[in-house]
């Protein structure tokens, strides 16, 4: 059992992107431990598929079609949520989409679409659900950021910002909700097998790096979800996996300038090796 379970006896989940990847991995862990589980996502019908397996493996699963970047309707499934579930133990702001082009060439309308995605999903689901973790004077809230927001790498302009912003938004709630017993964590892992990038916009260029980086990363998402169970239980604030990762996250910190340098010399190369690929 994991510590999040024994912490949060109710058990009452709420997980955005739960039909796939990280989300639908998390949603798998935490029926294993009995969890009543909100499952949120875009994809409507992939979303039934998987509440089919995350309810045979012992969950208690309620579905919310949920396009995260709609403030309304997220305020709707918030609100039905707290009415069905009684109260929210752990809330997974995990939903997110991937992509990439030089700064200048990624349309405007494209830089919205992802802040509405990935940073502004986070900011809802936090509005929506702190109010009534605070009443209870408990609760957990997990965002998922990303290792981008460390590295920062050429032509990944608009995802590196959004990421980036959710761990500024998770250091701030960090020192806000500590003193009404709620904790919060940032998770900032690098690539690992998931489909983050099945919505982008900037080309095929960008889906094959992509595709190259996750199946160079040999990590795969249950893998990821284990590990980020256990470590939020231990009321770790950044949860930065795996090991290259902190590493690189020190290598930054020490040794800024050279990191930056370091980083596009790796990161063309990788491209260069993308655009060879048949």
């Amino acid at each position: 059992m994991y510590q999040l379970s024994r912490t949060h006896p109710s058990k009452r989940a709420f997980i955005t992107g739960a039909a796939s990847g990280l989300g639908r991995a998390f949603c798998a862990e935490l029926a294993k431990d009995g969890w009543t589980i909100g499952m949120a996502d875009i994809n409507v019908k992939e979303l039934e598929i998987v509440a089919e397996e995350i309810t045979a493996l012992g969950a208690k699963t309620w579905l919310y079609p949920l396009d995260v970047s709609d403030k309304d309707q997220y305020g709707k499934v918030a609100t039905a949520f707290l009415a069905e579930a009684g109260g929210i133990d752990l809330l997974f702001n995990n939903a997110g989409v991937g992509d990439g082009s030089p700064f200048e060439e990624y349309g405007l309308e494209n830089y919205e679409w992802m802040v509405g995605i990935n940073q502004m999903g986070v900011v809802y689901g936090c509005h929506y659900f702190i109010p009534a973790m605070k009443k209870q004077r408990s609760g957990h809230i997990l965002n998922t950021a990303s290792a981008a927001a460390i590295s920062c790498a050429p032509t990944m302009g608009a995802y590196n910002m959004t990421k980036a912003a959710v761990v500024a938004i998770s250091e701030t709630l960090y020192g806000e909700l500590m003193d009404h017993n709620i904790q919060v964590s940032c998770i900032q892992p690098t690539y690992f097998r998931t489909n983050v990038v099945q919505y982008a916009r900037g080309g095929d260029t960008v889906k094959k790096a992509t595709q190259m980086f996750i199946e160079r990363s040999g990590l795969e998402a249950d893998t990821v979800a284990q590990e980020i169970l256990t470590r939020a239980g231990n009321k770790e604030l950044y949860i930065i996996l795996p090991k290259a990762a902190r590493q690189m996250w020190l290598f930054k910190r020490l040794a800024p300038t050279r990191f930056r340098k370091k980083v596009k010399e790796q990161f063309l190369a990788a491209m260069n090796k993308a655009l060879r690929r048949k």
